[in-house]
């Protein structure tokens, strides 16, 4: 028997109580705390927050209206509309009026960050553009178990999200190092790409796919999700050729996708799928191939012409007139030995830092949902 349970058992046998969320939390509208200047700028100082994906969307340097939200008064921002949330506690700012901010009422014994745990219990995803707290999501019932146990569940989780952090803290690290090795001073040689490479478009495949075909296709899925995602064709169009290096053409609007890279591992393996582009090292005395991957792997030339609003189709000629560095080949050696280690611990899917994370994600919501499951208390 575990901690838990036995809490349970002496706290509070015959099981807990449910209340309503908005029973244990107040909101405030962030009417008085809505940015006014999108003019974001990394080196200001106050976040603007998003309840969605993206969290903090950028710095500004307003220093009226703000939430000040800190460790010892934390907050949750939820939105109205998609009903995600965040935990805050730290000041902000706030993008749209769709926001609220969640506190707990006084006088209400319950542990202000085990309600924000077993909001993430409810997994309500809404369908309809409406605003929920009232109409919804707050006649939603939470678990409430005497305030002992809440204390020890708040810790148990605070540990995986802790250690969560800490494992993207490395990810981020390793891609800080990453850029600074691809930095380079004035007096290393450049060249146009056009200069080093002979490009080639994939061409379509969509009428030729199959499902024990002998080829595998690649496209935009394909290089994305490192080989994951995997169709076959029987019909090789655009053959490939060992250490072509593959780049992704088209993408949405701030997709993960544009100018990303692949490096060709085998002959008679593959067949180009349209909207990839292919490249052949004309001197290899020049460059190597893993040098030339690492600099066009989400070069940052490239991702200029993605403005964040429309779907952004890379040209030939976009890609071939960028500025590559030539440092000498021991130098290239040096650096790719390196940056093949970092992108195993950040980018390998089996043993790096993804895995890590998800295994740590995956125990964080096992354990989230088994300590937050309870017996409901039956009613007189």
């Amino acid at each position: 028997m575990n901690r838990i349970e036995r809490m349970l058992q002496e706290l509070c046998p015959e099981g807990v109580e449910y209340r309503k969320l908005g029973e244990v939390l107040d909101y405030e509208q962030p009417t008085k705390y809505i940015v006014k200047d999108t003019g974001y700028d990394d080196s200001y100082q106050t976040p603007v927050l998003t309840a969605g994906q993206s969290f903090i969307l950028g710095y500004i340097n307003e220093q009226n209206g703000i939430y000040e939200a800190s460790k010892d008064n934390p907050t949750i921002i939820f939105d109205d509309f998609t009903c995600s949330f965040h935990w805050v506690d730290f000041s902000f700012k706030v993008k749209s009026s769709a926001m609220k901010m969640l506190r707990p009422i006084n006088g209400k014994r319950i542990s202000f960050k085990y309600v924000y745990y077993a909001m993430a219990c409810i997994g309500f995803i809404p369908i309809d553009h409406a605003r929920h707290w009232i109409s919804k999501y707050s006649l939603f019932e939470i678990p409430v178990p005497p305030l002992p146990i809440q204390e020890e569940i708040v810790r148990i989780l605070d540990h995986f999200t802790e250690l969560t952090a800490e494992l993207q803290a490395r990810q981020e690290q390793y891609e800080y190092y990453n850029n600074r090795l691809l930095s380079f001073d004035d007096d290393i040689p450049k060249m146009k790409l056009n200069d080093v490479v002979t490009f080639m478009n994939g061409k379509g495949h969509e009428k030729y796919i199959e499902d024990q075909g002998a080829y595998i296709v690649v496209n935009s899925k394909f290089i994305s999700t490192a080989g994951k995602v995997i169709k076959y064709s029987n019909s090789q169009i655009s053959p490939l050729y060992k250490d072509m290096i593959l780049m992704v053409m088209s993408d949405l609007p701030n997709g993960k996708a544009l100018a990303k890279c692949f490096v060709v591992d085998a002959d008679n393996k593959y067949t180009l799928n349209q909207r990839i582009g292919a490249f052949t090292i004309r001197d290899k005395n020049l460059i190597t191939t893993r040098f030339l991957y690492y600099i066009l792997d989400r070069n940052k030339q490239l991702l200029s012409y993605d403005n964040g609003a429309d779907q952004t189709n890379l040209r030939k000629g976009d890609i071939l007139n960028i500025i590559i560095p030539v440092p000498p080949l021991s130098e290239q050696q040096r650096i790719v030995s390196i940056l093949d280690k970092f992108e195993t611990l950040v980018n390998d899917l089996s043993q790096g830092l993804p895995a890590e994370i998800t295994a740590v994600q995956e125990q964080y919501e096992y354990y989230r949902n088994k300590l937050l499951t309870f017996n409901r208390i039956k009613s007189n």
